[in-house]
């Protein structure tokens, strides 16, 4: 085992494992080991942070409680045998030195898994109270088994752990009995339910450390569509013995996958304010040979700009760049909230410029964000580094009262990954989505050629980009109804002189189609084709059309994050 590296004391990062089982679980494969032995081989591993899960039970936790009142009952009558005495000492030291939290593991309606992760000084039989509420039968409260009958469906017991004061964390949400495992037969709807959940506080996955499109961190990170809210993602062992198993490496010991987390406090409620914010670098994979190689704004600058994240090379008046950053944060705070990096391109090959007096400039752009945005907008803005170069960087909240203007009258909003001003029709939609009582204004139904109406059936439309759902001209100009996409809001009035980055080339493109497309400009399968593919470095942007029954349909700037269904098989991916 590799002694861990010194960390820095500014840093606190600590190791934890939020998911062991003990032997009051009916799976667990080494019945003889004690709770003491669990703790033993998690200080070997380097943990700071552990919690014992069994399947629908704290009979565990309680297992240690008990035995550490009866060694101390001992220790107080004067009759603790050495034996005794030496495992009381060894306890005690252990838990000074470990933070070892009480929880369970719930299986709910339909088998899925949740964790719930309560405080230390949590009573026992608060928890056992709460395993009740949520329909464990009385008398399998200390059987530790998985199947325990009909229970509480997930989305209660996100609830009811959240209001226990406890953390409600999906298990190995992308594998066996998770609630985003592939290939299941429920609705999208449903499954956007159980990941996006104003109760559930993180998503554990098994494959946290791997990169690409595909992995489950990516697919939580905030650009989907369909799931607006980026999860806290971790990983946990879910060890059931103390090491791997040589013969099934898939069966994990205590600490085989663990997860950094940076603290200010070594606390619960510390750890529980992390998952509350919106700081997502402060949780990061362990990689036993290289956590100090982890760099998170490499990463992010490999993932480049998006919805959620732009980068910056400086902050400087001239040339208007440290008004684009104050404008970036109002577009972020308008749509889904976001990352700023400043002092650092986006290309992920260009070497970091960096930011000369770092603190100055920090506080120069908390006064700026704080004078110039509207109404007040609580941005996090703080220094890191990266490659040896400082850099800043400023978190966004998704903004509880929109719409928010820089200089009280420019309102910006996030487009895909360009900001550009709200239009009158988006800023309307803000006002309804910051005052839930204005009757939102009807959309207008979509419409492929001018004063065609389509009506929504089939295959649904992409996720991102957007379509051109009308136009008429007026004294010579031509204006156009568009639809976002992403949020289905529409937007009247648009002309090409007013429009946006994509909207400008969605005109342009559509302007530029001949009245009736052939079949030599349009790639088909089915009622669905590609007009055109656009490249940037390894991102790809699609043009598509769709046949409906008023007629075709434009989609233009068409992200891969909003690739769905048979539109996957027709830019030559697998159907979800």
């Amino acid at each position: 085992m590799a002694k861990r590296k010194k960390q820095p004391k500014s840093r606190q990062w600590r190791l934890m494992d939020l998911h062991l089982h003990t032997p009051a679980s009916s799976d667990y494969q080494e019945p003889d080991i004690s709770c003491l032995d669990i703790l033993y081989r998690s200080e070997a591993r380097n943990l700071d942070i552990i919690a014992f899960t069994d399947h629908n039970t704290v009979a565990g936790y309680r297992k240690m409680q008990e035995e550490i009142q009866q060694l101390e009952f001992l220790e107080r009558s004067g009759r603790i045998t050495e034996e005794e005495g030496t495992r009381l000492s060894e306890y005690r030291r252990l838990l000074k030195k470990i933070l070892v939290l009480p929880g369970f593991e719930f299986t709910a309606t339909l088998g899925f898994h949740i964790l719930g992760v309560f405080p230390p000084e949590t009573p026992v039989r608060e928890i056992e109270h709460l395993l009740l509420s949520l329909n464990i039968p009385a008398d399998q409260l200390d059987n530790g088994s998985m199947t325990v009958g009909a229970t509480s469906d997930v989305l209660t017991a996100y609830r009811l752990i959240d209001e226990a004061g406890g953390l409600a964390i999906a298990a190995h949400a992308n594998s066996t009995h998770g609630v985003a495992m592939r290939g299941f037969g429920f609705g999208g709807q449903t499954k956007i339910a159980y990941t996006q959940d104003p109760h559930l506080h993180a998503l554990e996955v098994t494959d946290l450390g791997q990169k690409g499109r595909r992995s489950t961190a990516k697919f939580f990170n905030g650009t989907k569509p369909e799931y607006p809210r980026r999860m806290h993602c971790i990983q946990g062992s879910d060890a059931h013995r103390l090491r791997t198993d040589p013969k099934d490496k898939k069966q994990l010991g205590v600490g085989d996958r663990a997860t950094w987390v940076n603290l200010p406090v070594f606390s619960f409620d510390a750890l529980r304010e992390l998952f509350l914010s919106n700081d997502f670098a402060r949780t990061r994979p362990h990689w036993p040979a290289s956590d100090e190689e982890y760099d998170f704004i490499q990463q992010a600058r490999e993932e480049g700009p998006s919805i959620i994240q732009d980068f910056h090379e400086s902050m400087t008046v001239r040339g208007g760049r440290l008004y684009a950053i104050i404008a970036d944060a109002c577009a972020f705070a308008n749509t889904n909230g976001g990352t700023l990096y400043v002092g650092i391109s986006s290309d992920p090959k260009k070497a970091p410029a960096g930011v000369s007096k770092p603190s100055v400039s920090i506080r120069r752009l908390r006064e700026e964000l704080s004078k110039r945005i509207s109404p007040p907008l609580a941005c996090q803005v703080d220094g890191q580094e990266t490659q040896g170069k400082k850099v800043i960087r400023i978190l966004v909240p998704d903004g509880e009262d929109p719409p928010y203007a820089v200089d009280d009258n420019k309102i910006y909003v996030r487009d895909e990954a360009d900001t550009g001003l709200a239009v009158r029709d988006e800023i309307v939609q803000l006002v309804v989505r910051g005052s839930p009582s204005v009757v939102s204004q009807q959309e207008v139904e979509p419409a492929a050629e001018e004063g065609v109406e389509i009506t929504e059936v089939g295959l649904q439309p992409p996720r991102t980009g957007v379509e051109i759902v009308g136009f008429e001209k007026r004294n010579g100009v031509s204006y156009y109804t568009m639809r976002d996409l992403r949020n289905g809001n529409v937007v009247k009035n648009v002309t090409r002189s007013s429009a946006r980055r994509l909207w400008h080339y969605a005109i342009s493109q559509y302007t530029a189609l001949p009245k009736n497309l052939k079949g030599a400009q349009v790639t088909w399968l089915g009622d669905i084709g590609v007009l055109r593919v656009q490249r940037r470095g390894a991102k790809k942007r699609y043009d598509l059309v769709q046949r409906s029954p008023g007629g075709i349909r434009y989609y233009f700037g068409v992200t891969e994050d909003g690739i769905h269904g048979e539109w996957k098989v027709l830019v030559g991916g697998e159907a979800e």
